[in-house]
């Protein structure tokens, strides 16, 4: 069925025009004034509206398995809060046990993934290694369009991934034209520091940002970009949280290197102070890794975008419920890590980005949804408004406004680190593949209705030992 947008204006990464945006199939086929609905359309008036490109989340974990329970957000209730949100794409994480077969995992993952509202992805987890994760590597790429593998240095005695690994596994995605992403924090420092926590007396969530401290984040950092670097790789560093690791990627960047950067909504927003609330259910629902931070941070943070340094946001959504929280009641650190938010995410993105003045509505188009694709090799399919795209768009209503609210999230838990938030600028309409999936607080997307994101590789069979140092795999640079 086609669907034409009529009176609105587009807004992409480079460019805001008035225009009509009339889809056909799954696609946009065609982009200008007065366009003409062919018979049996759909007709949407949104005069005085923005269309833009559908949010893409490169980090959730939907349905994880993680510290002995799993994430209350499978994967319909979780991209159903996405759709809420305006964002149509997900990349979530395959992340197998360690040794585990990594097709086997990923197997287990898209089984889960089939009840998808919205349109889904995957990078695959590097826990382990040997010749088949070696082996296994090359078919996700080849056979499966995966084009990212993440490596954990936090986690220990769990799926941390050590130096050696990291060393491995890098060379392999830059011989596969995949690009290698990381969870920047010192596993040994934070394990010492969380046994020192505990012999100390400090068993509450408190005791949760004392234990992962910036040094513990920059020094990570740090490190994953100088072995990156050594071997010639590009790296996405995901949920940057800290000064020390925006610094690291603006020094990488500034010699040259591919070095992308993420930061979340959460992080942008939120500060530390909620882990000393007496509440211990509330402070504990704030309990994720890296955790929330002195304030400061947030302005590094937001300069990094501004600045280019950080390209895209995400939520690294990993949803667990009150009672789950629980599980950690006597000793933080079985406190389940993770938080929600692909459902706010663009919200609060415009209300404290664009609404205050930190950032353009092209430069929110940028790093919610455009760096994302170009990035993970999937624009201009997504992330675009443009003629032969997919039709994974949102229309955006710049005056409409709420209070964001637990009670009235689509998330299956029972807080929001956002509670109480005043937001001014939210979606309308989401459309997901050429269907309108989320229409003015009404969810007409069923389970099943994602389609799964095939990412091709940047650059297959790289000769990378031949050319490190001299040429880097062509990842396409964002600024």
């Amino acid at each position: 069925m086609s669907l034409l947008l009529k009176g609105g204006t587009v807004v992409t990464h480079e460019m805001t025009f008035q225009a009509d945006v009339l889809c056909d199939n799954g696609k946009i086929v065609a982009i200008g004034q007065s366009l003409n609905a062919p018979d049996g359309a759909e007709i949407r008036d949104v005069a005085g509206k923005l269309i833009m490109p559908g949010g893409i989340d490169p980090h959730t974990h939907m349905q994880l398995p993680f510290m002995g329970t799993v994430a209350a957000d499978d994967f319909a209730s979780g991209t159903a809060a996405a759709l809420a949100g305006g964002t149509t794409s997900i990349i979530d994480f395959v992340i197998p046990n360690p040794g585990q077969p990594l097709m086997e995992a990923y197997h287990q993952w898209r089984d889960w993934s089939a009840k998808a509202m919205a349109n889904y992805s995957f990078h695959v987890a590097i826990t382990w290694w040997d010749e088949s994760v070696h082996a296994d590597m090359q078919t996700l790429v080849e056979e499966y369009g995966v084009n990212s593998f993440k490596h954990f240095m936090a986690y220990k005695n769990a799926i941390m991934a050590t130096d050696d690994i990291l060393v491995a596994s890098f060379s392999r995605c830059l011989e596969l034209g995949a690009i290698p992403t990381v969870h920047a924090e010192n596993g040994e420092l934070v394990y010492h520091l969380q046994r020192q926590m505990l012999s100390q007396g400090m068993t509450g969530p408190e005791a949760h940002p004392l234990s992962r401290p910036p040094e513990v984040e920059g020094e990570a950092a740090h490190r994953a970009i100088s072995i990156a670097a050594t071997l010639g790789a590009p790296i996405y560093l995901v949920h940057c949280s800290v000064e020390e690791s925006v610094d690291a990627i603006r020094y990488a960047q500034n010699k040259g290197q591919h070095v992308y950067g993420e930061c979340l909504a959460g992080h942008l927003v939120v500060d530390d102070s909620v882990y000393q609330d007496p509440d211990w259910d509330k402070a504990a629902a704030h309990v994720m890794s890296p955790p929330f931070r002195p304030k400061k941070h947030q302005d590094a943070l937001w300069q990094g975008l501004q600045a280019g340094t950080l390209q895209t946001t995400a939520t690294d959504h990993c949803a667990f419920c009150t009672a789950q929280k629980a599980m950690g009641e006597d000793d933080f650190t079985r406190i389940p890590n993770g938080t929600a938010g692909v459902e706010e995410r663009m919200a609060v993105l415009w209300e404290k980005g664009v609404n205050s003045g930190k950032l353009t509505p092209n430069e929110f188009v940028a790093v919610t949804s455009t760096n994302a694709a170009r990035i993970f090799n999937i624009y201009p399919a997504k992330g675009s408004v443009t003629v032969g795209a997919d039709a994974d768009l949102v229309v955006w209503d710049p005056d409409a406004s709420k209070t964001i609210s637990a009670a009235t999230q689509m998330s299956n838990i029972e807080h929001n680190i956002f509670e109480g938030m005043q937001v001014t600028g939210l979606p309308v309409l989401t459309i997901c593949n050429g269907n309108i999936a989320w229409d003015n607080g009404t969810l007409l997307a069923k389970a099943g209705d994602g389609k799964y994101i095939d990412r091709p590789a940047y650059a297959p069979y790289y000769h990378a030992l031949q050319k490190r140092r001299q040429l880097a795999t062509p990842v396409p640079v964002v600024r």
